[in-house]
């Protein structure tokens, strides 16, 4: 087939189309007024460069940041939320867990939604799913005339213990329907059908804000794709790494909160298999954010729960929780577009604010003032100017030292490069301080993984944080620039289901478990067979579990199978492993929990072939000998400049090195040698044990 995948980030579009002769690949600078443009533009260019026909293209897979930013930056509907009296400001409340303990003056994020749009009914459904309070038609009728006469875009659902019985929101929504039938309602016990009513309500909250934009959204790319002769069907690919159906995505636009770098994830797992890599530390930077994610035997770490929109320097619990599959990365503001300022201590800060697209870096030359982390890496040598993105975006040397100068170097009392440095040493250590916070927190030591680079930042700073973290190896795969897009043509058809079902083990009920996952089965096949009919597929299930008294549950992996009384004892088992991996000990005596299940349907994709690996390599042809500024060294150093098409499979380079490509550049410092692979990858090696 001819598949194109197309990944929306904050700075740049990245476009990766296959066909039978190979891949095209571009980047296109984002546009923020129409992001659909710069799709078309995108595919236009790499159609192009393959000598592909646009009708040709049978299937187009996208990947946005849409969701993500729409709930950062509060730009969703007007929404109204409906939930059982007593509730109603659970979302204000939070988990009243102080993120930062020592800040007398805090300042909790505001809710959503606001409270005199938050609505409630007096009803109540207990824990099993029992009545305990009908719902009454009469407030029924009033709830919709009290909605209507707001004006409101939009309605979220979250009535207590819905995910065990939802009857009264249906009965809710569907009153709602009958009175206005073009009014988006969401409901929780669909979005979110989970224990936990906080991440729950939070949830459906978000889906609902952001429904009717990215519903809008979707539905102007399908009409320009077929307007440009595209008429291949359009998937998305959702945060837990799998596809779905763009009508899917338009009602439950929440699973797109994290779909790029999901993509991403995909993109370097399949690497990890191809070159048998178990531990593996996935480093994808682009031109607004940084993500990094764990990847074990050949799969990312995925989790049902995800915080959005941190409000307080990206500290974990500043956020919005939101409870849908995710693969489970930690993300900051640190890319190429990071904007670098000095804060009150007179220090050198890097981000979360992006220059983006609009202006972009002050290099671009579109008005850019302030300096940012592409502006250091060009004053570095670092970046080529004349062949920055294959040389379709010169690079202003000038208007690079004039921004680092006025803002940082002349204000410190020092020179633009040294100025550079810090900008770039600082980033590079935020990341690596995520990248240890990350690992730490899963219980792994960061020591023993190979970092994989990819998107058009990670290349460029990979080794010098492989340096900080004591990291010996790191690989770049060929296409690294656009990882995100060709990680959505590897990502299979996927849906997971979820439901909440609290049990303790002693008391393990089969029949109940059951009939749950069967139902989650029927639910996730459903979706799935929408792009993928009679495909072979596989099922994961997990069962979020604790012990008796924890404020929390571990995902614990099982085999799908049709469970009996006797299947406790090896559930448990099962827990007790994962716990022990996590926190190191068991805990003897306390009673088991299960809270939550997640049944995953997937397509079967095909195993990556198995890349030759090359240790050592005969020399690599040079182009030329230029300059760049070694960190570790902290001075400027003469290195070769290699054409990475150029370094074939068996081929080496001594670091200092610049390998160069159309959409990213590889630094390797003097630590290391870049020797080339079987499948296209460059394989960046420590010459020396740390």
């Amino acid at each position: 087939m001819i598949r194109v995948g197309v990944d929306i980030g904050g700075t740049f579009t990245d476009v990766a189309l296959a066909y039978p002769d190979g891949l095209s690949t571009c980047k296109v600078l984002t546009n923020y007024t129409q992001p659909e443009q710069a799709i078309l533009d995108g595919i236009a260019i790499a159609a192009e460069q393959a000598g592909v026909q646009l009708a040709a293209i049978e299937q187009v897979i996208h990947g946005t940041t849409l969701v993500t930013n729409s709930l950062i930056e509060r730009r969703g509907a007007k929404l109204a939320f409906i939930t059982t009296e007593g509730f109603r400001d659970v979302i204000e409340m939070r988990s009243e867990n102080r993120f930062e303990q020592y800040d007398l003056n805090l300042t909790l994020p505001e809710p959503m939604v606001a409270r005199e749009d938050r609505f409630t009914l007096n009803e109540r459904m207990g824990p099993k799913g029992e009545v305990l309070l009908p719902l009454d038609p009469a407030e029924v009728s009033a709830m919709v005339e009290t909605i209507l006469e707001g004006g409101f875009e939009a309605v979220a659902i979250g009535l207590m213990h819905s995910y065990a019985n939802n009857t009264h929101e249906l009965q809710m929504a569907d009153a709602l329907r009958a009175a206005k039938p073009d009014l988006p309602v969401s409901l929780s016990s669909v979005i979110s059908p989970q224990m936990r009513e906080l991440p729950r309500f939070n949830t459906v909250i978000a889906n609902a804000y952001v429904q009717p934009q990215v519903a809008d959204y979707l539905g102007r790319l399908v009409a320009r794709l077929r307007d440009a002769d595209v008429t291949a069907p359009v998937f998305m690919l959702h945060s837990g790494g799998g596809l779905i159906s763009v009508e899917t995505a338009a009602e439950q636009p929440v699973r797109l909160l994290e779909s790029g770098p999901a993509g991403g994830a995909i993109f370097a797992a399949d690497y990890a298999r191809a070159h048998g890599l178990d531990k593996v530390l996935s480093f994808d930077m682009g031109g607004t954010t940084a993500k990094i994610c764990l990847i074990e035997d050949g799969a990312p770490k995925t989790a049902n729960t995800f915080e959005v929109a941190r409000t307080y320097r990206f500290k974990k619990g500043s956020g919005m929780t939101v409870s849908t599959p995710v693969v489970e990365m930690v993300e900051i503001g640190a890319g190429g577009g990071s904007i670098a300022s000095i804060d009150t201590m007179g220090r050198i800060q890097v981000g979360p604010r992006s220059a983006a697209s609009e202006p972009g870096p002050a290099c671009y030359g579109k008005g850019g003032t302030e300096p940012t982390v592409t502006d250091a890496n060009l004053l570095l040598g670092r970046l080529d100017p004349d062949n920055f993105a294959g040389g379709a975006i010169p690079l202003a040397v000038a208007a690079s030292e004039a921004a680092v100068a006025t803002r940082l170097a002349d204000p410190l009392g020092i020179k633009a490069g040294e100025a550079g440095f810090g900008v770039t040493e600082m980033v590079d250590e935020n990341m690596a301080n995520a990248a240890r916070v990350h690992t730490v927190e899963n219980g792994r030591d960061i020591e023993h993984f190979t970092m994989i680079g990819f998107g058009g930042g990670a290349p460029l700073h990979a080794c010098r944080l492989c340096e900080k973290l004591g990291i010996t190896e790191l690989l770049v795969p060929p296409g690294a620039g656009v990882g995100s897009a060709i990680g959505f043509l590897k990502a299979p058809f996927s849906y997971e289901a979820t439901q909440g079902l609290f049990q303790r083990i002693d008391g393990f009920d089969a029949d109940a478990v059951n009939t749950t996952l069967k139902a989650l089965e029927a639910e996730a096949r459903s979706f799935v067979d929408k792009g993928a009919k009679g495909a072979k597929t596989t099922t994961r299930l997990t069962a979020f579990m604790r012990y008796a008294g924890q404020g929390w549950e571990i995902p614990v992996p099982l085999d799908y199978v049709t469970f009996t009384r006797d299947d406790a004892a090896a559930i448990q088992s099962a827990f007790e492993d994962a716990y022990r991996i996590l926190f190191g000990r068991i805990i003897d005596g306390l009673g088991i929990e299960i809270t939550n299940w997640s049944l995953v349907v997937a397509s079967v994709m095909p195993d990556a072939a198995p890349a030759t690996r090359f240790d050592t390599g005969t020399t690599a042809p040079i182009m030329r000998t230029r300059q760049f500024y070694d960190a570790a060294l902290r001075r400027m150093v003469d290195a070769h400049e290699v054409e990475r098409s150029a370094l074939t499979a068996g081929q080496a380079v001594e670091g200092p090195a610049v390998i160069v490509e159309s959409e990213t550049t590889t630094i390797v410092t003097s630590a290391y040698r870049a020797i080339g692979q079987g499948d296209g990858s460059l394989l960046l090696r420590r010459k020396e044990p740390v």
